[in-house]
């Protein structure tokens, strides 16, 4: 899937499969500003599944891209901690363009390995 209008209305159809078309599309499109808004549509979704299927689409344009926009972030933000968009964007993200919420949850998670394992 490259086509950013087909997966937004695979969403206005209420298609079982939008999110994973989102993924196809993190994957497969060249340019994350035309994939970042219909990443933001499946991470405001009403159903758990599509935006679990959000934050790993998320997850693949961070690191294949290195790149993110506002509106993910914030979106993002209303998810658990710990998924594999907050993994990747702390990895392949310039640590400058990541909010702070992130930067606490990264260095709190790394104080607590490290005090686990202090002569490791």
């Amino acid at each position: 899937m490259d086509r950013p209008d087909v997966v937004l209305a695979a969403f206005e159809r209420g298609e079982p499969e939008a999110g994973v078309a989102v993924i196809g599309l993190a994957l497969h499109h060249a340019d994350p500003a035309a994939v970042l808004p219909v990443v933001a549509r499946a991470l405001e979704s009403a159903d758990r599944e599509v935006r679990r299927q959000g934050v790993i689409a998320l997850a693949h344009v961070a690191r294949l891209h290195r790149t993110v926009d506002r509106r993910c972030l914030e979106l993002l933000r209303g998810c658990p901690r710990g998924n594999e968009a907050d993994d990747d964007l702390w990895s392949f993200v310039p640590h400058r363009e990541l909010p702070l919420w992130l930067w606490r949850h990264h260095l709190w998670e790394r104080l607590v390995e490290r005090l686990r394992r202090p002569f490791g």
